[in-house]
């Protein structure tokens, strides 16, 4: 045995040495584990887990309570899709005051998508080729909007069209115009963002070629903002679905209650499991568009993907 006994034969140390509480190299393996860069993230992966459970599980137990058989929305009696459509009375199907929040509110996503994408594309293009202070003003008046808080601009609205615009009654009209100003904001973001990305050239080079400005801008740069235009049109669609403040301030009585403020007001007397069902439509309609959007952007810019991976495979090889 070498000196001090402690070394074995061929000059390592014993995994029994040096584990104890005195031993400055006790907590070594920890400090390593600690200070490691390219172990795994386990309190980050908590965290997104704990947050994921957090938000997901209570939608989860509200759609699964919608198709219970009884009236109770906390013990479970029983799959069904009574509150759907088979219960003659109570369910979403035969219920008139459902159907018609139901209804108003895809009217008002349809609407609000179809005024405000066209303008915010509009938008978004002259304030690319818009130079000096005054387009600068319109910039920040444009993101003010985006930054502005809904129950601002929603009390504003309401003081507009009931002291000064007297002829916009409360109801669908002025649910309308409240919902398309506070959107244009996002289709005008989404498609700056994506002319940066385009740049000049192409149309340039179709105007070089012989083609007009107009026709340039219909030939060239509209199909290349397609996918802008399409993901624009999504998040407004889907974001007017579930929107609150605004239509809830300008609505007039209750033919002009969507589904939100129809939720909540029945949420607070004594719901039935037909709050769950209309609750759930609401959500399935947002994740199709959103899907639908995704596919659809996916398609989109398919040869752009492609492209991007020929360049980076013929940079790997150089």
């Amino acid at each position: 045995m070498r000196p001090g006994g402690v070394r074995g034969t061929r000059g390592r140390v014993p995994r029994w040495v040096g584990r104890g509480p005195g031993n400055p190299r006790a907590g070594a393996p920890v400090r390593r584990w600690l200070t490691d860069p390219w172990r795994r993230p386990r309190l980050l992966e908590a965290l997104v887990w704990g947050y994921l459970a957090w938000s997901v599980l209570p939608v989860a137990i509200a759609v699964w309570f919608s198709f219970n058989a009884g009236r109770s929305r906390s013990s479970w009696q029983g799959f069904s899709l009574r509150w759907y459509w088979q219960d003659p009375v109570l369910s979403v199907w035969h219920d008139a005051e459902l159907q018609q929040a139901l209804v108003h509110s895809l009217r008002l996503a349809v609407l609000t998508t179809l005024v405000a994408v066209p303008l915010g594309v509009a938008f978004a293009i002259g304030l690319d080729r818009w130079r000096g202070r005054l387009a600068a003003g319109f910039n920040f008046q444009m993101l003010l909007s985006f930054v502005l808080p809904e129950i601002l601009l929603a009390v504003a609205l309401l003081f507009l069209f009931t002291n000064l615009l007297k002829a916009v009654q409360l109801g669908t009209w002025a649910q309308l115009l409240g919902l398309v100003t506070f959107q244009l904001s996002y289709p005008v973001i989404i498609c700056r963002a994506r002319l940066l990305s385009i740049g000049a050239e192409y149309e340039e080079a179709a105007m070089d070629l012989g083609a007009s400005p107009v026709r340039a801008l219909r030939h060239v740069l509209l199909p290349l903002l397609s996918p802008a235009i399409f993901a624009s049109a999504v998040l407004v669609f889907a974001d007017v679905i579930d929107d609150f403040v605004l239509v809830r301030y300008l609505s007039a009585d209750a033919a002009s209650e969507p589904m939100s403020v129809k939720i909540y007001n029945s949420a607070r007397s004594s719901p039935t499991p037909a709050l769950n069902a209309l609750a759930t439509i609401m959500l399935f309609s947002s994740l199709v568009a959103i899907a639908l959007g995704f596919l659809v952007y996916r398609r989109l810019t398919r040869g752009e993907r492609s492209q991007e991976s020929t360049v980076e495979g013929f940079a790997a090889q150089v």
